[in-house]
């Protein structure tokens, strides 16, 4: 499905019954909403998914405005009009990565609408992408010795119609303030994390500063947990809700 606004179109897609709690998929960077389509499965009978793509990025497009539009901001206000379009008053968040940012200011900025959220790989520091990439190799070495059977990749997951846009998106993280944004959060929150990923030491000292956050920290994962192993990652999702008794 796609709706207008100021001179953007949003991609975004639904699944489960309306009747459910709504739940807000947040992509990671460079991904599309298709990277959620291995855990829709078992997330569709208990909840209604929103996935989408920000504006720029997957097959949404985006405004006139070259640089300006691309801020927590405004996304927050493309994420809200979806929402009322399907006539959604609060959510449950679930985010990886640089969209976990993205969800940290989503929640920041809008209080009053989320019930609660799952971060998963989760950083405000400096994004090590090498570090990132050679956790992968570490972990699914780690996996493959143990005979575990590696998923593959959701098709279309990281195809953008703009690449440029598409890059450019992801500059709205650096204009925005995590770090009083953090402090700000009063939800249940889960931080879910690898053992293999550098975004690892963040995400132990943004759960140590919430007192409502949990922290879990998944064995032999890297970082792009959802994508690596989105298995074991819904499991430990649906199991915080359960706990929670939210949902």
């Amino acid at each position: 499905m796609q709706i207008e606004i100021e001179g953007a179109t949003l991609n975004y897609e639904t699944s489960g019954d309306s009747s459910n709690p709504a739940l807000v998929l947040w992509h990671g960077a460079g991904c599309t909403l298709r990277m959620w389509d291995a855990t829709l499965n078992n997330l569709k009978g208990r909840f209604f998914c929103i996935a989408f793509d920000v504006r720029g990025a997957g097959q949404s497009t985006s405004g006139v405005e070259p640089l300006g539009q691309f801020t927590f901001e405004q996304y927050s206000k493309d994420i809200n009009l979806i929402l009322k379009e399907l006539d959604i008053e609060k959510i449950h968040l679930w985010s990886m990565a640089w969209g976990t940012r993205a969800a940290i200011a989503y929640s920041c900025l809008n209080p009053e609408k989320v019930i609660s959220a799952v971060f998963s790989d989760a950083s405000i520091g400096v994004a090590d992408i090498a570090a990132q990439k050679e956790g992968v190799k570490k972990a699914l070495a780690i996996q493959d010795e143990a005979g575990m059977s590696r998923f593959g990749l959701p098709l279309g997951w990281n195809e953008h119609t703009n690449q440029e846009t598409a890059h450019l998106s992801l500059s709205a993280a650096a204009k925005f303030n995590l770090e009083d944004a953090i402090d700000d959060l009063k939800i249940p929150i889960m931080v879910m994390t690898g053992d293999h990923d550098p975004n690892l030491q963040s995400s132990k000292e943004i759960s140590e500063r919430l007192p409502s956050a949990k922290l879990k920290i998944l064995e032999s994962v890297g970082h792009g947990s959802v994508l690596q192993r989105p298995d074991l990652t819904v499991d430990n999702f649906i199991e915080f809700h359960n706990s929670l008794g939210l949902s």
